[in-house]
């Protein structure tokens, strides 16, 4: 009977420790769903980092494009400035052709009057 008794007790020790793996499964169980949600949540905030890169990515996209955009319009404002100086220019061209154009007219005058006071004076001798 004490064979039986230590074969009992055996059991119930094996008993025990089956019932200790009982709870030690399920709280490795819960410590792999905390792994898990722990990894989900690295998985949004990385999410969320690719979104906020792309965010930054398409403002950056839109500076470049107002950029370039100011640069057009500074060029075609230039463009229209020198437009404009050549337009100048050649007014002034145009001004200093009719003063060169006046001043041969007042050398002819005043060949013109040479003349004339010289046949004055012919004719007065």
């Amino acid at each position: 009977m004490a064979i039986y008794g230590i074969y009992d007790s055996i059991n119930a020790i094996n008993g025990i420790i089956n019932e200790i793996k009982g709870i030690i499964n399920p709280i490795n169980g819960i410590i792999n769903a905390i792994k898990g949600i722990i990894n989900a949540i690295n998985e949004i905030i990385d999410s969320i980092n690719c979104i906020i890169n792309v965010i930054k990515g398409i403002i950056n996209a839109i500076n470049g494009i107002i950029d370039s955009i100011s640069c057009i319009i500074n060029a075609i404002k230039g463009t229209i400035n020198a437009i404009n100086g050549i337009f100048k220019a050649i007014n002034g061209i145009i001004n200093e052709m009719k003063g060169i154009i006046n001043a041969i007219n007042d050398i002819i005058d005043s060949i013109d009057c040479i003349f004339n006071a010289t046949n004055g004076i012919n004719n007065a001798i």
